[in-house]
C-alpha cells in the first residue's frame, strides 16, 4: 500500500500479475531538481529555512530542496523555487526549465505532468575573479 509520499503507477506501465510500480515523491522531486539545474542560467534551487536546516542533517534532502510535488491519480504538479544567474532573461530560463522538468519526469516515470510552476527566489551575481 502506498503512503502519502508515494504514488502507485498503473497507466502505461506493464506490470506482472499482482505487481505494481510505486514512486516516492522524493524521486519525482529529485528528477525535477536535476532537470531544472541542467538549464543554463539556473544556479541552484532555493529552499526554505526548514529545508536548509534539514539539509544539513540529511544529505538526501539536498536533491529535493526547493521542490514541492503534488500527486493526483497518475498526474503530478511540481513547484520549483530557483536561483537565477544575473544577465539571463528570466522568462526564457524559466520556460526552458519548465520544459526540461516536464520532459524528464514524463520520460523517466511515465507520469503525466499537469504543471511546472517556477518561483524565482533570488538572482546571483558572478564574483569578479580577475581584478586588474
Amino acid at each position: 500500500m502506498a503512503t502519502e509520499n508515494e504514488i502507485v503507477v498503473s497507466n502505461g506501465i506493464d506490470t506482472t500479475e499482482g505487481g505494481k510500480v510505486v514512486f516516492a515523491t522524493d524521486v519525482i522531486a529529485t528528477i525535477a531538481n536535476l532537470a531544472a539545474t541542467e538549464i543554463d542560467g539556473v544556479v541552484s534551487m532555493s529552499g526554505s529555512m526548514v529545508e536548509d536546516i534539514s539539509g544539513i542533517l540529511s544529505s538526501k534532502k539536498g536533491l529535493t530542496k526547493g521542490v514541492k510535488v503534488e500527486i493526483e491519480d497518475d498526474t503530478t504538479a511540481v513547484d520549483l523555487s530557483v536561483v537565477v544567474k544575473y544577465g539571463y532573461k528570466l522568462q526564457e530560463v524559466c520556460k526552458k526549465a519548465q520544459d526540461n522538468v516536464k520532459n524528464a519526469i514524463e520520460m523517466m516515470t511515465g507520469l503525466k505532468v499537469k504543471s511546472v510552476n517556477i518561483s524565482v527566489q533570488s538572482i546571483v551575481f558572478e564574483k569578479e575573479t580577475n581584478k586588474e
